[in-house]
């Protein structure tokens, strides 16, 4: 394409197009139906120029140009209780839902680690040895010692604060980090899974798993669903990377990425319930079978919201993405 006579065929079309822009809302019928074509044109030239004869300042130009006609003709957009309300009751459950297939398997083989390993552990004294000095494991590991103490050495709402900056820090990382080819969350998934053994390792080899499981379950069923939901969702954009689709790669980024940032909101809300109970009902007096079974209830609770809601929103087309209007202009690509 020779891009001086494109320029000069279109010149003033866009000239036009800028000058009804100017004019906002005094625009008669007309001249708005105008506004409408010229700006779909301007589009369709702007997506010739990218693929075939790119120019920056030409394409700097006529991308402001764009984004103005847009925001002109659908309006600016403002968010509401409606909102929230729809990204809680469809939007975030769908995209978890629609995730399952990556995080489900995700959380399966984390928990077979776990086992294999804290098993090994347990049986192995020579890795107990690399791990700690015997006095070190003994006082980690006694009634009353640091696995106990714990959880209650700190004033409730501010261990609460901290689980949850904690984990949605590393649910963040994995969502964030996973356009990096899946490397990074793998990792992270990894150093939370080897915490996690060597905890229950340790507490068995002493003989006191049963104290263990008493002090992790009740928050730990929902932290850890979300820690899986976060990187499986991170493992997806990453795969994306290599396999984008039907889709050209940077759609099918943007679309997934746009998917994982809402995920990062809703397993915040997630991680605070979980931290909640971290702090205030895992180290509480209450018996052991009814700290267990609040975090049972509440897992059960947070999965019949991902497959009940999340699947009839999924089934009746919701993504998790974006609204229409929310999104950036997705121009045709050539060929």
């Amino acid at each position: 394409m020779d891009l001086d006579v494109f320029v000069t065929a279109h010149r003033a079309e866009w000239e036009r197009l800028d000058l009804l822009l100017r004019r906002g809302r005094r625009l008669t019928g007309a001249e708005a139906d105008e506004l409408v074509a010229l700006y779909q044109r301007a589009a369709t030239h702007l997506s010739l120029i990218q693929s075939s004869a790119p120019d920056p300042m030409l394409t700097a130009r006529l991308t402001q140009l764009v984004a103005r006609a847009r925001a002109t003709v659908t309006g600016v957009r403002r968010a509401s209780w409606r909102d929230a309300v729809h990204f809680l009751t469809e939007g975030f459950p769908a995209a978890v839902y629609r995730a399952r297939h990556w995080w489900v398997p995700t959380a399966l083989v984390s928990v077979l680690l776990t086992v294999v390993m804290g098993w090994w552990i347990a049986h192995h004294p020579d890795v107990q040895a690399a791990i700690g000095a015997p006095s070190e494991l003994r006082q980690m590991t006694r009634p009353g010692g640091e696995y106990e103490t714990y959880y209650s050495s700190h004033p409730e709402a501010s261990f609460a604060a901290q689980v949850w900056t904690n984990n949605a820090e590393a649910a963040g990382l994995c969502l964030v980090l996973g356009a990096f080819l899946c490397l990074p969350v793998v990792w992270i998934l990894f150093t939370n899974v080897l915490n996690l053994a060597v905890g229950a390792g340790l507490m068995t080899s002493a003989g006191r798993l049963d104290t263990f499981l008493a002090l992790v379950l009740p928050h730990g069923l929902l932290e850890l669903t979300a820690v899986f939901v976060a990187a499986g969702t991170g493992l997806r954009l990453g795969w994306t990377v290599v396999d984008p689709g039907p889709l050209p790669r940077r759609t099918a980024l943007a679309q997934q990425g746009r998917a994982a940032l809402g995920m990062a909101v809703g397993l915040a809300l997630v991680l605070f319930v979980s931290g909640s109970i971290e702090g205030f009902v895992t180290p509480s007096g209450l018996p052991t079978w009814a700290r267990v079974s609040i975090g049972v209830l509440v897992e059960l609770a947070f999965l019949t919201y991902v497959y009940v809601l999340g699947g009839r929103a999924a089934r009746a087309g919701e993504t998790g993405d974006v609204e229409m209007t929310g999104r950036s202009a997705e121009l045709p690509v050539a060929a």
